[in-house]
């Protein structure tokens, strides 16, 4: 599958932005699909998941549950990742990255797609 994430910009602090990420190429819906970011100097971290399986459960890093939420829609192959309440330290470029199957974990290494991330500036 092929990623392709989109809706990164500079918001305020407190403010919103939605990400995008439309995917091409083998079934959307056999994947468990993830919002991963990389702050300057930083690793990159586990930020969203939701299942492959109907029911679409989601999974959240502490540091953006409350703020952030994870959709998608199967129909137009695309995921999104709504964020709210933005502060400075949630910087970063953005990616979105699929695992076939996969888990909702986060865990980094079942996710073997990733489009090419979109930068979130959050001022203050």
């Amino acid at each position: 599958v092929q990623l392709q994430a989109s809706g990164g910009g500079l918001v305020q602090v407190g403010g919103s932005l939605r990400l995008s990420c439309a995917a091409s190429g083998r079934t959307f819906s056999d994947y468990a699909m993830g919002w991963f970011r990389q702050a300057p100097g930083k690793e990159r971290e586990f930020m969203a998941t939701i299942s492959w399986s109907a029911g679409y459960t989601t999974y959240y890093a502490d540091s953006v549950k409350g703020r952030f939420t994870i959709s998608r829609d199967n129909a137009k192959n695309t995921v999104c990742l709504q964020m709210n309440n933005l502060k400075p330290e949630d910087t970063a470029v953005y990616y979105c990255a699929g695992a076939r199957y996969g888990s909702i974990q986060g865990l980094e290494y079942e996710y073997k797609y990733w489009g090419q991330g979109t930068l979130v500036t959050v001022s203050s």
